[in-house]
């Protein structure tokens, strides 16, 4: 990664040649995402003898995500009130308010709960896929013995048989992540020192105390973070290159698994959930660009209108996708939604990528350490030292 950083201030936009090395990356990443996510999941429920462990972990991880997220939108109102980015700065173009409408509470309930399984596996929707496999994992609990042993080997060899596949991906790793690092800082680079640097520095800030957070978070249960980022390092260095969270998801499983040994009951239901509904960057990002353009804007929000802008937030935030680009998207319908003028696209678009390595760094970031404290929590401390 840091050779293909200097090769992109070095050659420039002429790095970006190397761009399908690194979309070849992704592709192969994401290629063995689903598969893994749905088979790991199933292993580990059809070998589990408290179902109730289920429950447990659904209230703990759910809880975590929910209270991370309102910070994270908290900590993006409050840096950027500091900073100010958006003062003085003057938006100039116009851009489509053809705009998908905010999610109600309950469709985004719904939407949990696949109607075709397939369309849900072609689509990588991770949140229905683990439903399903939740499910499915239960009922294979109510079989009889006989008939629950074969299903439950067939699922375990081919959980295990993917997680080989990814370990056969990650050896191209370090020339994809190179080739996106390269493009990415030959194309966006120079954006680093132009007039949106104080935005960018705005975002990286927030994003960075949502880092200090989960370090302490690490530390009040008793671990390393400086272990705990040791042995994490690879997921970071493929989200900041992918921007996209559910490329990455594979390489998360697998750095649970082998890395922090976790038990795979665990971390084959939150990861995969945290990959949809738990974006902790991605809200900040949305927060930022909300009263960056509130400010370009001159208009000032009140208490009611702060509150109603957390929740706002958690919703969309729930429902951007895990992918690049994805979280944009979302901006775009914030904005809209509180009636402010959405030139903010000419502007955040065009350095967005910079933005969204960050926002996939902390969102991943999350759901590894709630990943941790719920496995902390359910006393496995013998098999889940970080």
């Amino acid at each position: 990664m840091g050779i293909g950083v200097l090769a992109g201030f070095v050659f420039g936009e002429r790095a970006a040649i190397v761009q399908p090395l690194g979309d070849l990356f992704i592709r192969l990443l994401l290629m063995a995402a689903i598969p893994l996510v749905f088979f790991n999941l199933l292993a580990a429920i059809a070998s589990l003898e408290d179902v109730g462990l289920l429950g447990r972990l659904g209230i703990k991880i759910f809880t975590y995500y929910t209270l991370t997220t309102i910070v994270a939108l908290t900590l993006g109102l409050a840096i950027t009130a500091w900073v100010q980015p958006g003062r003085g700065f003057e938006l100039t173009e116009t851009v489509s308010e053809d705009f998908d409408e905010i999610p109600g509470v309950v469709d985004v309930l719904l939407d949990l709960v696949p109607t075709n399984i397939v369309q849900a596996f072609a689509e990588g929707n991770v949140a229905q896929i683990v439903v399903f496999a939740v499910l499915l994992g239960i009922a294979s609990l109510l079989l009889s013995e006989d008939q629950r042993e074969p299903l439950q080997k067939i699922f375990e060899s081919v959980a295990e048989l993917l997680r080989k596949l990814v370990a056969l991906i990650m050896r191209f790793g370090p020339i994809g992540i190179g080739a996106l690092a390269a493009a990415t800082v030959g194309r966006y680079g120079t954006s680093l020192f132009g007039p949106l640097a104080l935005f960018i520095g705005a975002v990286w800030l927030a994003q960075g105390l949502m880092v200090v957070l989960y370090m302490v978070l690490l530390v009040f249960v008793g671990r390393s973070p400086i272990e705990f980022l040791k042995k994490t390092g690879p997921l970071y260095a493929t989200t900041a290159a992918t921007c996209s969270s559910l490329a990455s998801l594979a390489v998360a499983l697998d750095i649970a698994d082998k890395r922090l040994k976790i038990p795979t009951a665990i971390y084959s239901f939150t990861l995969p959930l945290g990959a949809q509904l738990n974006k902790d960057g991605t809200s900040v990002m949305l927060s930022a660009i909300l009263l960056f353009t509130a400010q370009a804007a001159g208009i000032e929000f009140d208490l009611a209108s702060t509150l109603t802008i957390l929740l706002v937030g958690l919703i969309l935030s729930v429902s951007a996708g895990g992918i690049p680009g994805g979280g944009l998207v979302a901006a775009l319908i914030f904005v809209q939604a509180f009636q402010l003028p959405l030139e903010v696209a000419a502007i955040v678009g065009g350095i967005y990528r910079l933005i969204d390595m960050g926002s996939t760094t902390i969102n991943c970031m999350g759901d590894m350490v709630g990943t941790v404290l719920v496995a902390r929590s359910e006393r496995g401390s013998e098999t889940t030292s970080v």
